[in-house]
Formats: C-alpha cells, structure tokens, sequence
C-alpha cells in the first residue's frame, strides 16, 4: 500500500497561484514602464504578449496531475479522464465560436457561449474529481486578482486609466459608463472564457501526463513461494 499523503486542492494551487499572481503583476509594471515587445503589450486583448498567465495551464496541469498521481489520487480510468478532458475542450471551443460569431452584435447565443465555456471547466472533474476541483480553484485563483488589476486600471487616472491592457478600450467601450464597461471587459470574459480556457486546457495536458506516467511505472515483481 502507498503510504503517500493525501493531497489538499488548497496545498496544490498555493504555489502555482502565487506564481501566477506574481507573473500578473510583472507584466502590469512591464506595460506601465512601456517594457518591450514582444514581451509586454499595452494593445487591447493584450497583444500576444510573452508575458501573461494565460499559457501557465499548458505548466500547471501536467503538474497538478502529477503531484496526484504521486500521491496516489489517480483517476479510475486514465482513459476516461482523457475522454472528459477531451469532451471540454470541445465544449469549451464551442463556446468560444459562439461567442466569437456573435461579438458584433451580441444576442442570446453570445451569452449561450459564455455559458459554455464556462461550464467547460466542470466537466474534466467527472472523470478525475481531484484534478477538476484543483484546476477549478486554481482558474478562479489566477483570474481574480487580474479582475482587481483591471478596475483599478480602467478607474486610475481619474477614470483616464493607467494605458495598460487591462484598461484599454475600442471606442464604442471607452465611451461606456464603467460599471457597463468593467462588466462587458472584465467581468464576463474573465470569469468565463478563461476559467475555461484554464481548466480545459490544463486537463487535456494533465491527464494525458498521468497516462504517460502510469505507463512508464513497472509492476512489482511477485515474491517467490
């Protein structure tokens, strides 16, 4: 029997989250001291920046889904839990289309996108609970602090903003009361579309690290009678 401890989805996410909170700040000083591209980008949607959080689940994953394995909290079925992984990112791409096709003239079905990229970061938790439940944490843990970034940009300077990407605006936006414009650019695209661009993506790479990981592992060898 494995004597490794269990493993808390507090435990797992600290370090990631602080890393990630850490990497938001460096790039809001990186825009604010008009660092270089392509490293730091004050463009509207964030320019493709290097730095950001939003490549970390691509490190993340693999890595919550191994300090699981590690402790003995695997999935029932490797390949179930790659075939739930796999269903959200589906649903997640779905959503993103939606949202995508309708983001002109927003109607029902861009809502109905954000629904589902949103409800994309659930689904990988029914094939492997613990690595659902911690990229879920972890997406809500890197995505509110950039929340609090973006209304203290869009309000600083008087209201001017601080010129960051956090605050900047197309026209038919900037000229939006700031409850409006923080809700439309902040709120819903935040609390959405990236926590399940977070969990989907984390999941595919994580339980597909598990898999390989578990194929690497050699049975023990029968002990002679």
């Amino acid at each position: 029997m494995s004597d490794a401890k269990p493993v808390s989805t507090a435990g797992l996410i600290t370090i990631p989250a602080v890393i990630t909170l850490g990497v938001t700040i460096l790039r809001l000083v990186g825009e604010l001291e008009h660092w270089p591209r392509p490293w730091f980008s004050t463009a509207g949607g964030g320019g493709g920046a290097v730095v950001g959080i939003s490549w970390l689940p691509i490190i993340f994953g693999p890595y919550f889904a191994l300090k699981l394995a590690g402790a003995g909290e695997r999935p029932a079925s490797n390949g179930k839990a790659i075939g739930y992984a796999s269903g959200s990112f589906l649903v997640f791409a779905a959503g993103v289309v939606l949202v995508a096709s309708t983001a002109k003239h927003p109607n029902i079905l861009t809502f109905l996108g954000l629904a589902l990229a949103l409800s994309s970061a659930f689904i990988p938790g029914i094939g492997w609970a613990q690595l659902g439940k911690a990229l879920v944490a972890y997406a809500f843990a890197a995505r509110i602090p950039v929340l609090i970034v973006m209304y203290l940009a869009m309000t600083g300077n008087g209201g001017a903003g601080w010129g960051t990407h956090y605050d900047a605006a197309t026209p038919e936006y900037a000229s939006m009361a700031l409850a409006k414009r923080f809700f439309d650019l902040a709120i819903l695209p935040q609390m959405t579309l990236w926590i399940g661009w977070t969990a989907a993506v984390g999941s595919v790479l994580g339980t597909l690290a598990a898999a390989a990981m578990g194929k690497g592992k050699q049975p023990a060898p029968l002990s002679a009678a």
